[in-house]
């Protein structure tokens, strides 16, 4: 899995005098996935500020609460927008978090071109390490898996989020096959994963330092890998 920190700076609070009350909401109900369906449109003006207020806020309340402390109304509450807004925009929590990380994918940087797998390797395990070790963006990806883990809506929001990344990356790896560093048939999303997976299991299981030095090693170790054969896919006719 591939995460990018993002560039959002936190939005400025966008007011709506809306007042009225919305049923309580839960962490388990249903997801809106479907085009048109609450978090999904991307608007501009006034709507997007206070889609930004409310993604911010939504984010502050995930990293200090957890995914089951996370509420409508609080979020309403901290983005200073009226609760009917946000449950008419977004209606469930786990509707709030898949706009949250779809916009964080949208938000986050751009894949380096160094024009050499090592350089855009190193490029994307650094980019990795500096978003899980920023004090908000790295205690928001821990929340956002943790609830992933119960979660089932949360899980597939989290899956396209991480698959939109490695689409961003996969090309530095198909870039590299082209120039001949690594063998023909490479499997481009494997080497992606396979440079961040060592990373997050610092993040969530071992506890071991996360640095720039970790970062080189995981490029280094996917692009021997890489150059090895490991992630080549034989063709049907090969067999």
């Amino acid at each position: 899995m591939t995460n990018d920190k993002t560039t959002t700076k936190p939005a400025a609070k966008a007011a709506d005098t809306t007042t009225e009350s919305a049923p309580s909401d839960g962490a388990g109900t249903l997801f809106a996935e479907v085009a048109g369906t609450p978090g999904t449109v991307r608007p501009g003006g006034r709507t997007a500020r206070v889609r930004a207020a409310v993604l911010e806020a939504a984010g502050d309340a995930l990293v200090e609460h957890g995914f089951h402390g996370l509420d409508l109304a609080d979020v309403a509450r901290r983005a200073n927008v009226g609760k009917t807004t946000v449950y008419r925009r977004w209606s469930t929590v786990t509707g709030l978090v898949a706009d949250l990380l779809e916009d964080m994918a949208e938000q986050s940087v751009a894949r380096a071109d160094t024009g050499r797998l090592s350089g855009d390797l190193r490029a994307n395990a650094r980019l990795v390490v500096e978003t899980l070790t920023d004090p908000r963006q790295g205690a928001l990806f821990k929340a956002v898996i943790a609830a992933a883990t119960c979660d089932e809506r949360t899980s597939q929001a989290l899956n396209r989020f991480y698959a939109t990344r490695i689409e961003e990356w996969a090309p530095c790896v198909d870039a590299a096959v082209a120039r001949g560093e690594l063998p023909a048939g490479t499997d481009a999303r494997e080497v992606i994963r396979a440079v961040s997976a060592p990373l997050y299991y610092r993040l969530l299981a071992s506890g071991d330092p996360l640095d720039e030095a970790t970062a080189d090693r995981a490029a280094a170790a996917a692009e021997a890998a890489a150059r090895a054969g490991a992630y080549a896919v034989e063709s049907p006719g090969a067999l």
